[in-house]
């Protein structure tokens, strides 16, 4: 019996690992961008033009709105630099968790305010952090520079 040759498969294992890796860089990038202009925003504009932009800053002592903006900048960091970097990477899905706490927190304070159509923003936000931090967490790990 003479035996058919085999073709070799074609090894599409690298594809949806890459595929799933340029996902999650366009969902990182966005939200550096949405947290890091937000953030930005809350920590250097004026008190005067902050309470004229966000209706609840009026409401909040001003440390909580700068220490809000802060974390949210420190957040679009953390999204980025450390994948990027390659130096600490376990950073970015962290930082992914910290965004999407924050956005739960919003959600709630938004609807104990009856704000509700803000809402589905905080819940967009944090579907797509929380994509980012299972992504990172679990289907495409970025690995430590050295290690």
């Amino acid at each position: 019996m003479e035996e058919e040759p085999t073709t070799p498969l074609r090894d599409d294992s690298r594809e949806p690992a890459a595929s799933w890796h340029v996902g999650l860089w366009v969902a990182q990038i966005m939200l550096a961008v949405v947290f890091g202009m937000a953030g930005f925003a809350k920590v250097s504009s004026p008190i005067p033009e902050l309470q004229a932009q966000l209706d609840w800053a009026d409401d909040v002592p001003i440390w909580l709105v700068r220490f809000i903006g802060a974390s949210e900048l420190l957040g679009a960091i953390g999204l980025i630099l450390p994948a990027a970097t390659r130096i600490k990477p376990m950073l970015t899905p962290l930082a992914a968790v910290g965004l999407g706490i924050i956005m739960i927190l919003a959600g709630l304070f938004h609807a104990m305010r009856g704000e509700f159509p803000v809402i589905p923003l905080n819940v967009f936000l944090l579907a797509v952090a929380a994509f980012v931090a299972w992504g990172r967490l679990r289907r495409v790990v970025i690995l430590d520079r050295w290690g």
